[in-house]
This record gives structure tokens, C-alpha cells and sequence, in this order.
């Protein structure tokens, strides 16, 4: 998720000019008109090669002699030894081979195959399911900014490359595996992957679908695990926050921003204060539940707080900010009051006193939604079980700001950049 301390302008310089040399998807030389980070589609396929055995180049070798396969023409020498280097060196579990139409079923997907480059979009190869695995036919994707992270190697988990981004998506059982009992062909479904999302399928674990009520659309659906399931267990499990208490949300226009303000305002029956950078989407923040709200950028956090509840302060706060704007939002809490640590997609961590702790007997905690798909299943399962059930009776709302088609999924990325997204930002592959 991207808040509004994210400098983005920098990061948006430095890489369109250091890291996208034109010639990655476009095949253009710099100064042509296509632009590397409109994830051109290559015309190649690719298949997959099973983990440990020789990676395959797509160059043909001979005694003393490189030569290109059909359709690889290098515009030097460099690029023929730099792919004869990554034949014999990189660690990938796939690689470079070109497939023939015929052989077996493909589909499309986004690729990261260099950390901080434009992803591209190529034609992979499909593999059977395993025998608890489904295969499902991918609608909708989430863009999340920790699937940015993971691009760029910043992320807490870090896969080896190339490797497909994504971790939540909804869609249609195609094929299930021998032993899967939970989910049969044509069922719609939404699934979290720690990766492989960003794809027209995905192969997950029967564990990892939950089926989507029939009132719920698959649009709305793929809002859901994410956000809203950190938003659940956010307020719900780690903040107890009751009915009548006031809640504090910074980045509150983001997709969990508004999922926070959602579940809070219409399922726990708390006050919500939203908190943003812009009075654009602070107004937003209102109009999807939010009784007040306060635009940090144009002064101090605990302050404009304190206008709206008094020497109190609230009893929750929800920040995935970081840096000054968690320190206020510490800073605004009333006695007892409990505050939650989401992110830090401003680019500070801050350090906190332990006697702002102290004075008010605070409870400072943070939550890692995805960990609890490890450490504590059922509860990680009953979040996204109460957001369907949430939509479903018509008590949650969730919000769309942006669907991209999967060949602009750099475009996507920079809309996040950039600040532009309010609400979760989708890639449609239908």
C-alpha cells in the first residue's frame, strides 16, 4: 500500500533513467517509440524446466562458435556470452527455452526477471495439478504495493528469479486435483499464493480457495483477501475494538485504509477519524464511512486529533505510515488506547519512546497478515471467511479504484507509485 509521505517522484526518476533501458520488452533502442514500461508482449514461449536440471539458453552452442537460435539475433556479442553466463550460472528452477505451438497448454502471465526492472509479459507453460492443488482460472488480481517490494527485492520474503508476482486473486475452478474435497470445476473462488497470482492461471493448494457467495462478484471478491483481511484481524483481534470506541486510520484512502474504515464503521460500530495526505482523499475516507477526517499534510497529526476529540484522544490507531505519523498517532491515543502497526510505506520505521507506553499504559502491537497463513491457519482462514460473509450480507463495501489489463501491469505499478490509487487497484485478465 502507498501512503502520501512516499516520495515518489524520486523513485519514479530514478527508474524510468537508471533501471529501464529501452530495449527491455520493447525491443526498440532508447529514444524509439515503444516505452519499457508498457510490459510489451514478446512473441516467444517459454517452458518450464524441472528444479536441478541444466537450465537451457536460447542459444544454440558449438565448438568454439555461438549461434543464435531462430528469432534471437543479438544486436552483439555481449548479449550472446551475458546469456551463455546465465545459462551456466543463474539458479532458476526454469529457463529460456523456446516451446513450439503445439507443445501442450499455455497461458500469460507478468514476470519478474530482474529485481527493479519492468516486468514482462510472456506465454508460460502449464504443469499438472498435484493431487490436493486446483487450477483456477484467474479474473482478478490484486496489485498491493508488497507485491512492488517483492519486485524490487524489499520485501520480507524473497523468491529467486524469475518468479511471477501476485498474492491474491479471484476466479473460476478449472481442474481439481485427485484428493481435493473443498472446491469442484466452475466454482467461483478467491485465493491468496504467496506467489504466481499475476497470471491468466494459478495453481494453488485446496487450503488457500474460499468459495465466493452468489451475490458477491468476482470484482468485489478480489478486493477482499487482502485488505480486508488484514483490516479484520487489524480491529477485530489485535485492537479489540468495541462499539462507540473511536479509531484512528492513517492512509486511510488506501485499500486497507478503506477496508479499516468499512469493517469499524459498519461492522463494529466504532467512530472512525481518517487520516491522508490530500483533502481529495480525505473526502473520499468520508464518503466510504469515515466521521471526520484530518489531512496531515498541512500540519501536526495530534493536533488536528485533539480538535476533533478533545484531551482524550482515541482508543485505537491503525497507521501504516511509519516514521512522524506514527509517532503522532502514538501521540493521539487516550488512556489504555491501543495502536497497530500495518507498514511502514512511508520509507520510515520509527524508533518509539517506551515512555509514551508508560504515561498512558499504551499497547503498541503490529500484524503480519500473511504470517498467520502459517502460524495460525484457522484464524487466518475466519478473516477471509468473514469478509465474504461481511459482503455477502451486505455489511462491507468493497472499493475499486483502478483496473489495469494484465499487459499494463507496469502501469499498474505506477499508478501505486505515483500516488494515484484510492482503493484497491485490480489487473483484469478476462
Amino acid at each position: 500500500m502507498i501512503t502520501d509521505n512516499y516520495d515518489s517522484n524520486a523513485e519514479l526518476d530514478y527508474m524510468k533513467t537508471k533501471l529501464c533501458p529501452a530495449s527491455i520488452n520493447s525491443g526498440k533502442e532508447q529514444g524509439g517509440a515503444a516505452s519499457p514500461w508498457r510490459g510489451q508482449r514478446s512473441s516467444a514461449r517459454w517452458v518450464a524446466v524441472s528444479p536441478g536440471a541444466r537450465p537451457r539458453p536460447p542459444f544454440r552452442s558449438l565448438p568454439g562458435l555461438f549461434l543464435p537460435r531462430a528469432g534471437h539475433a543479438p544486436r552483439n556479442i555481449l548479449l550472446v556470452l551475458a546469456a551463455r553466463l546465465c545459462a551456466r550460472h543463474l539458479p532458476l528452477a526454469w529457463f529460456c527455452r523456446r516451446a513450439s505451438q503445439g507443445q501442450g497448454r499455455h497461458y500469460r502471465a507478468a514476470l519478474c526477471a530482474e529485481l527493479k526492472h519492468p516486468l514482462i509479459i510472456e506465454e508460460v507453460a502449464s504443469r499438472p495439478v498435484g493431487p490436493h492443488e486446483v487450477r483456477v482460472d484467474v479474473h482478478f488480481c490484486g496489485v498491493n504495493f508488497a507485491d512492488i517490494l517483492v519486485c524490487r527485492g524489499q520485501y520480507q520474503e524473497k523468491p529467486t528469479l524469475p518468479f511471477i508476482p501476485g498474492m491474491e486473486f479471484s476466479g473460476t475452478v478449472l481442474e481439481t486435483g485427485t484428493d481435493v474435497s473443498t472446491v469442484k470445476k466452475g466454482d467461483r473462488v478467491i485465493g491468496v499464493s504467496n506467489l504466481n497470482a499475476m497470471a491468466e492461471e494459478c495453481i494453488t493448494d485446496q487450503k488457500t480457495l474460499w468459495r465466493i457467495p452468489e451475490n458477491v462478484s468476482l470484482q468485489d471478491a478480489a478486493v477482499l483477501p487482502v485488505s480486508y483481511g488484514t483490516a479484520i484481524l487489524a480491529v477485530e483481534h489485535r485492537a479489540r475494538t468495541q462499539p462507540g470506541e473511536t479509531v484512528l486510520v492513517t492512509a486511510a484512502a488506501g485499500a486497507t485504509g478503506l477496508a479499516v474504515i468499512d469493517v469499524a464503521t459498519n461492522v463494529l460500530q466504532a467512530k472512525v477519524i481518517a487520516a491522508a495526505g490530500s483533502d481529495e482523499k480525505c473526502k473520499l475516507a468520508v464518503q466510504r464511512g469515515a466521521q471526520s477526517s484530518v489531512n496531515y499534510s498541512q500540519g501536526s497529526l495530534k493536533e488536528a486529533v485533539k480538535k476533533l476529540v478533545g484531551s482524550s484522544g482515541v482508543n485505537v490507531a491503525i497507521d501504516m505510515v511509519g516514521g512522524d505519523v506514527f509517532l503522532e498517532s502514538v501521540r493521539s491515543l487516550a488512556w489504555e488506547g491501543r495502536i497497530v502497526v500495518l507498514g511502514f510505506a512511508g520509507g520510515n520505521i520509527a524508533s518509539l519512546p517506551s515512555n509514551l507506553l508508560l504515561l498512558k499504559n499504551i499497547s503498541a502491537m503490529g500484524l503480519y497478515w500473511g504470517r498467520y497463513q502459517h502460524q495460525d491457519f484457522a484464524l487466518f482462514s475466519k478473516s477471509l471467511s468473514s469478509a465474504l460473509q461481511y459482503c455477502q450480507q451486505g455489511l462491507i463495501h468493497p472499493h475499486t479504484g483502478a483496473v489495469f489489463k494484465l499487459e499494463k501491469i507496469n502501469d499498474a505499478f505506477l499508478h501505486v507509485i505515483q500516488r494515484k490509487s484510492t482503493g484497491k487497484v485490480l489487473l483484469s485478465l478476462k
